[in-house]
């Protein structure tokens, strides 16, 4: 697949290992975008350790991770990270939240320091760079992977990411909190005429309201946003913990009766961009 995503933790919050928890999976965001070959990260929650352990048998020696921020579903999974004790490995890790916090790098390393962790950063043998930015700006990963930001809504900030590759789009949001009735704009210019949007979907509307202040949204919001931006296909993401698999089939059901476009993302799923109409 020329341009491909696959999901390696579909989870928010913390990770669940239960018999309930089987068809969608328990591991925390990660996910990661392939574009001809050059494979990149998003996030690194639990999901990724699975995925070092694939990249290390597959022979990559270069790549990305782009982190939407720092809370710890999306980096505990990071000291897992087998190629990152790898010296032929070659390592970007991107943050957009914290110019004014000190710098990925730091916060990383803090993760990773006594007594929170024995192992320290400094252990890690690739050969790694840490960048800051700022949300909203772009870049590009590779001379045809390019990369647009935005800040989102969520409590120590957080960034969403458009990666666009041959034509094609893949619009990252999580976790961001909407105000009912006001779309977010920053969301609606990122994911304009993308063809998947990967969206925040932790609550149910029923839920969201005794949730205010949290950092995340629903699938329904998400259906708005991308009915209003002309987006090809919707994945529902970063499930809530006590959201089982049989809760989960239901949003599946409900979603689908709403927009067609819309699918539950489950943990080992891969997306083919250019065969989206493929997705079960």
């Amino acid at each position: 697949m020329a341009f491909s995503v696959k999901f390696w933790g579909v989870r928010g919050s913390i990770a669940c290992a239960t018999p309930n928890h089987m068809r969608y999976g328990g591991n925390t965001s990660c996910i990661e975008v392939s574009c001809n070959g050059y494979r990149l990260i998003l996030d690194a929650g639990t999901g990724i350790r699975q995925l070092g352990n694939d990249m290390q048998k597959s022979g990559a020696s270069e790549f990305h991770i782009l982190l939407t921020h720092t809370h710890w579903d999306h980096i505990n999974g990071f000291p897992f990270f087998v190629p990152a004790y790898n010296k032929d490995m070659n390592i970007e890790i991107m943050a957009g939240h914290l110019t004014d916090k000190g710098g990925i790098q730091q916060i990383l390393s803090a993760q990773m320091d006594n007594p929170m962790f024995p192992v320290p950063l400094e252990a890690m043998m690739a050969k790694t760079t840490f960048t800051d930015f700022s949300p909203g700006d772009t870049f590009n990963l590779t001379s045809d992977v390019h990369v647009k930001t935005a800040p989102l809504n969520h409590p120590n900030g957080a960034t969403a990411y458009r990666i666009e590759h041959d034509g094609k789009a893949i619009v990252y949001v999580t976790d961001t909190e909407h105000i009912p009735g006001k779309p977010d704009q920053n969301i609606l210019n990122l994911i304009e005429g993308a063809d998947l949007v990967i969206y925040d979907s932790t609550y149910t509307e029923e839920q969201f309201t005794g949730k205010i202040g949290w950092g995340h949204s629903t699938w329904n919001e998400g259906v708005r946003l991308c009915k209003a931006a002309n987006v090809k296909r919707l994945a529902i993401f970063h499930h809530d913990p006590d959201h089982q698999d049989d809760f989960m089939d239901d949003i599946g059901k409900l979603s689908r009766a709403e927009w067609d476009g819309c699918f539950v993302s489950r943990e080992g799923m891969a997306i083919d961009i250019n065969n989206l109409e493929d997705i079960d």
